[in-house]
């Protein structure tokens, strides 16, 4: 990664994260070119499937609170 990117990408995650989610949800659709098919259907296909599983019950939405307390018990030296 170069000093340029580096900077940018440091710029992109310094504000909060409600902020840095709406930058994400950006990027798929900004290319460097023509948008890709596939890309688009993996990406269709990946939302359903979660859709689904949350409209089935086999998984359950957690708060960001809560998660991060579940991952800092399950990576040791977090």
């Amino acid at each position: 990664m170069t000093k340029a990117e580096r900077a940018v990408l440091a710029e992109a995650l310094r504000p909060d994260p409600d902020a840095r989610a709406e930058r994400a949800a950006e990027l798929p659709g900004r290319p460097d070119g023509p948008p890709d098919p596939d890309v688009q259907a993996a990406w269709t296909l990946a939302i359903d499937r979660r859709v689904a599983a949350l409209d089935t019950g086999t998984v359950r939405i957690e708060s960001r609170e809560d998660a991060k307390r579940r991952i800092e018990r399950e990576i040791p030296g977090r």
